[in-house]
């Protein structure tokens, strides 16, 4: 019935996996809208309970994640490629990097550059710290980049290096099931795999669903900001639908013509905001702050990437870490593939060094310059910037700019960079959407690409009506779970196969038993399959 649906439709898909996810969208929106207090207070009452009962399994699963990926990198598999071995990268590390960060945090990092730290500084999350104090400004810059430092990329990175491996070294489709191909056989191409792509395809709906939430939030009050235009629900809707429609048209031209050129212009943009407020802000306090910044997170990195709230009685954990963990892994699916199709031809080593390190850097000069700015200014008492950050977190950034000069330039500036951030986001996920819901033998058809982008802006749209930020954190903290868990066996997959590339097999032959000859008569084994022994290092 569902290919007879598809072909009166005119799509290319595989039923299974695009009419689930579709779905259950669907429903989801059709439930939430007339019943959204009965919504927004089942997601709240899960997220409680995952936080409760789950949420040191997110804070360990990340961080041994990170152990994982830095371990794999300066191992032995460090110098296998992302591809043949004679392969090379098709981008130049610039344009790389620019694709990277536009398709990754950059909503994000422009809604919470300044709201974050001013949050932690006025409000901080350990005992004995004086809100306003030398201490708390410290602790605020840390744990600002401990949530978007290297934990936040380990989520982006690990199914991107998979995917990317299975994909062009050993030719599988470009798809989450695929990663299990070596624990489930072919199996990973039936109805148990597709389960794991719909798992992908709602994750990257929801999860880009609350950045584009955010980003309408915050939108919506720079332009109140600028032009008086009220913060309401209708003007929410219309501001999605209106940047929804520009999605659509950059994501029917495609990787290189519509995000490639998206992206680098807004990297451009996101700079030149950079350089006005370093230079017309404190400087030096910046310079300095940058790198005390940097050791206060290396120093308090290995206890806080275990820290659990295990002896305090407190909701922060839940409100800001489980949320950003829940929220990226969310997003996991879409950024693993997109980076994947940018990274063919770069070893794993190359691929870990640059993924990890280079945006946390970018993170840490965005939160030193935005961060360090915006608290000098609370401590001066130039504004009550953090009375009105812990009111609205979304006037954050145009209510600091409000003490620059340039102020209204500086500020449509910073609208400009969200729009721009904002269609990137939506079109990069429809991309991928499309590449989990279709086979690798089918077109991507332009309609299919524009459906998925309007689901993303209906999702938001929906769930700003349910409940504004709350409804977003809480739903994106419940549905990150399952995705979490796939993680997991995903790196236990992607070692078994490093495992039987390293020694010159293929993983086909690992799913039939034959990689570890020394599981079984290893002498006759390895005369069957006609291998050379493991010593040998064909990389």
């Amino acid at each position: 019935m569902l290919d007879r649906l598809q072909r009166w439709l005119g799509l290319q898909t595989i039923p299974g996996v695009f009419f689930t996810s579709a779905g259950i969208a669907a429903l989801f929106v059709a439930l939430a809208i007339p019943f959204d207090e009965a919504v927004a207070d089942s997601f709240g009452q899960l997220t409680g309970w995952v936080a409760r009962n789950l949420g040191w399994f997110y804070i360990l699963s990340v961080s041994a994640l990170l152990i994982f990926l830095l371990a794999i990198a300066v191992s032995r598999y460090g110098n296998i490629r992302l591809g043949a071995d004679d392969s090379r990268p098709d981008y130049s590390n610039l344009t790389w990097f620019t694709m990277l960060f536009a398709a990754g945090i950059g909503t994000i990092l422009m809604f919470w550059g300044v709201a974050e730290p001013v949050s932690h500084f006025a409000n901080p999350p350990f005992d004995g710290v004086e809100p306003g104090s030398e201490r708390a400004a410290g602790d605020a810059m840390m744990i600002a980049l401990y949530h978007f430092g290297l934990h936040t990329w380990t989520i982006f990175a690990l199914p991107g290096l998979a995917i990317g491996y299975f994909a062009y070294r050993h030719n599988l489709p470009m798809r989450i099931s695929s990663l299990f191909y070596p624990l489930l056989g072919d199996r990973a191409f039936g109805p148990l795999g597709w389960a794991v792509d719909v798992i992908a395809v709602l994750g990257t709906l929801f999860g880009v669903a609350t950045s584009l939430g955010l980003g309408t939030l915050q939108l919506n009050s720079g332009l109140t900001y600028l032009l008086g235009i009220p913060s309401t629900g209708l003007v929410q809707v219309i501001l999605i639908a209106v940047i929804t429609s520009i999605a659509a048209t950059s994501v029917a031209l495609g990787l290189d013509k519509g995000v490639r050129r998206l992206s680098q212009l807004n990297i451009v943009l996101a700079m030149a905001l950079l350089a006005f407020v370093l230079i017309a802000g404190p400087t030096v306090f910046i310079a300095e702050g940058m790198v005390q910044g940097l050791g206060d997170y290396f120093d308090a990195l290995p206890w806080l990437a275990f820290w659990t709230e295990t002896f305090k009685d407190s909701d922060w954990q839940r409100q800001w870490t489980l949320f950003y963990w829940a929220w990226t892994i969310s997003w996991a699916p879409y950024v693993g593939i997109f980076i994947a199709r940018i990274s063919r031809g770069r070893t794993i080593r190359e691929f870990v060094g640059g993924v990890l390190f280079a945006p946390t850097a970018f993170t840490l000069v965005w939160f030193g310059i935005f961060g360090l700015s915006a608290i000098q200014v609370e401590m001066n008492g130039q504004l009550a910037l953090a009375e009105q950050v812990l009111q609205d977190p979304s006037v954050a950034i145009f209510s600091f700019l409000q003490s620059f000069p340039l102020a209204g330039a500086a500020s449509t500036l910073s609208v400009v960079i969200i729009v721009i951030f904002f269609t990137t986001s939506s079109d990069s996920a429809s991309l991928v959407i499309d590449m989990l819901t279709r086979r690798d033998d089918q077109p991507s058809l332009v309609r299919q690409r524009i459906f998925w982008a309007a689901a993303q802006g209906m999702i938001a749209a929906t769930l700003l009506l349910a409940g504004g930020l709350d409804a977003l954190q809480n739903v994106i903290t419940s549905l990150g779970l399952p995705f979490c868990i796939l993680l997991v066996f995903m790196a236990v997959a992607l070692f078994r196969s490093l495992r039987a590339d390293y020694r010159g097999y293929s993983v086909s032959e690992l799913v039939k038993g034959r990689a570890f000859p020394e599981v079984e008569a290893s002498t006759q084994t390895q005369q069957e399959v006609g291998h050379v022994p493991e010593s040998v290092d064909r990389h």
